[in-house]
C-alpha cells in the first residue's frame, strides 16, 4: 500500500495479502513479528493448579496438595540417593500409586543407605550408567519412520523402543534387532501412533493459502475464525511457520466476510491474541463493545493497533469484489496481510469483537477499517470461542 496520505483511498479495500485484491503483496512477506506464544505468556494461580492436578491425575485436593509437596522435595531425595549410591544408582521416579520418590539400586546391600536419603528402594540388574550407555548407542543409528522413538524407563530399568504397529515393515523391525543386540536391557513396545510436531493457534499470526491472512480467534471445534475473502471452502492452508494447519471448512463473501477454517492435530488452539510486543491478550468472552469505544486489533502486517469505534452495521462497496453487509467500522489502521486479524476490546481488552475485513488509508498516514463481528460467526457455524 502507498504510505503517503495522497494515496489515502476514496473507497474501502480488502485487507489480504497475496490475494487477488486492490491491495495485494508478495506470499513470501513476513509477519510483523516472531510467534512467540507459549503457556508462559498468560497467568498461572495456584488454584487453577490444583484443579488442573485433581483434574488430570485424578486426585483429591488433599491429594494433590501432598502429591505437589513430595514432587517439591522429590529433586533432593533423588540427589542424595545418587551421592551415596555411586555406580549401583539404577534411576528414580516418582511412584504413581504412593506419589513417593522410589530409587533402583543395583546392589542390595546399599538399600539402607538409599532409604535413608527418603527414597523407597527397588532393586535392579542394570545400572543406570548402563541404560543410558545403551541409549546413547541407539541415538547413533538411523531410524526408518515407524520406529517412534526410545528412552530410559527408570520404573522397568529397561531401554524402551517403540514402534508404530500399524505401520511396522521389514526396515523397522530390522533397527529392533539391532537395538536388541546393543543391551539386554532393550524392551520393544508397540504403539497405536506416531508422534507430531504441535503448534499453537493465537490470534493476529500470520498464515498463509498462497496469499497471506491473519488468524482471528481460536475455536473449541478445532481450528479459528478468519476473514471469508481469505479463502473458499477447501483451501488448503499453512500457519505462520509454513507447516500445513488445515483448510477452510466454510468462508462467506461477498454478503458476509467470515470463514472458518479447521485445523489438522498438529496445531493447538489456545485463547490468546498476539500483541506483538512478547505478550498476548487472554480472549475471556465476546461481548460487545459500545459505539465510541476503544479498541484494539492485531495483525500479521501491522502488528498491534488501536482505535474507536466509529459504527456498526456498515454496508461497505469493495468495488469489483462486492458489497458486504453489517461490519463494524473503527478508526484503526491496517494495511495488506492484516485481514481476517482479531479485534478486541474490553477490560484487559479480553472481550472478543470481530476479524479483520478491509479499510481505506494505512498505519503511516492513517485509515478507517472495518471487521466483521465476531458473534456473527460463531452463530453461522455453531462455533465457541476457546477462552482463557
Amino acid at each position: 500500500m502507498n504510505r503517503t496520505s495522497a494515496a489515502r483511498l476514496a473507497t474501502a479495500v480488502l485487507l489480504a495479502a497475496g490475494t487477488a485484491t486492490a491491495l495485494s503483496v508478495p506470499a513470501h512477506a513476513a509477519p510483523a513479528a516472531p510467534h512467540a506464544g507459549s503457556a508462559a505468556d498468560t497467568e498461572s494461580y495456584p488454584a487453577e493448579l490444583l484443579q488442573a492436578v485433581e483434574r488430570d491425575l485424578g486426585l483429591s485436593a488433599d491429594q494433590a496438595r501432598v502429591r505437589l509437596a513430595n514432587d517439591a522435595r522429590s529433586g533432593d531425595v533423588e540427589n542424595q540417593a545418587r551421592g551415596v549410591l555411586g555406580d549401583a544408582f539404577a534411576g528414580a521416579w516418582i511412584d504413581s500409586a504412593t506419589g513417593r520418590m522410589t530409587v533402583g539400586v543395583t546392589d542390595a546391600a546399599k538399600a539402607d543407605a538409599a532409604r535413608a536419603a527418603g527414597a523407597d528402594v527397588k532393586v535392579f540388574p542394570h545400572s543406570h550408567r548402563k541404560l543410558t550407555d545403551a541409549k546413547a548407542a541407539l541415538d547413533t543409528l538411523s531410524a526408518p519412520a515407524s520406529i517412534t522413538g526410545w528412552r530410559v524407563d527408570d520404573a522397568s530399568n529397561t531401554v524402551v523402543v517403540e514402534v508404530n504397529r500399524i505401520t511396522r515393515d521389514a526396515a523397522a523391525d530390522s533397527f529392533l534387532a539391532t537395538a536388541s543386540s546393543l543391551s539386554p536391557a532393550v524392551r520393544v513396545v508397540e504403539v497405536a501412533e506416531s508422534p507430531t510436531t504441535l503448534y499453537d493457534t493465537r490470534g493476529g499470526d500470520a498464515f498463509y493459502m498462497g496469499g497471506r491472512c491473519s488468524v482471528g480467534f481460536s475455536v473449541t471445534a478445532g481450528g479459528y475464525v478468519t476473514a471469508g475473502h481469505c479463502g473458499r471452502v477447501g483451501t488448503v492452508t499453512q500457519g505462520y511457520n509454513r507447516v500445513t494447519s488445515g483448510s477452510f471448512a466454510g468462508s462467506s463473501f461477498p454478503g458476509n466476510d467470515y470463514a472458518w477454517v479447521r485445523t489438522n492435530s498438529s496445531w493447538t488452539s489456545r485463547p490468546w491474541v498476539n500483541r506483538y510486543n512478547g505478550t498476548n491478550v487472554v480472549v475471556k468472552g465476546s461481548s460487545v463493545a459500545a459505539n465510541g469505544a476503544t479498541i484494539c486489533r492485531s495483525g500479521s502486517t501491522t502488528g498491534w493497533r488501536c482505535g474507536t469505534v466509529q459504527a456498526k452495521n456498515q454496508t461497505v462497496n469493495y468495488g469489483s469484489s462486492g458489497i458486504v453487509y453489517g461490519l463494524t467500522r473503527t478508526t484503526a489502521c491496517a494495511e495488506p496481510g492484516d485481514s481476517g486479524g482479531s479485534w478486541v476490546a474490553g477490560t484487559g481488552f479480553g472481550q472478543a469483537q470481530g476479524v479483520t475485513s478491509g479499510g481505506s488509508g494505512n498505519c503511516s498516514s492513517g485509515g478507517t477499517t472495518f471487521f466483521q463481528p465476531v458473534n456473527e460467526i460463531l452463530g453461522a457455524y455453531g462455533l465457541r470461542l476457546v477462552i482463557g
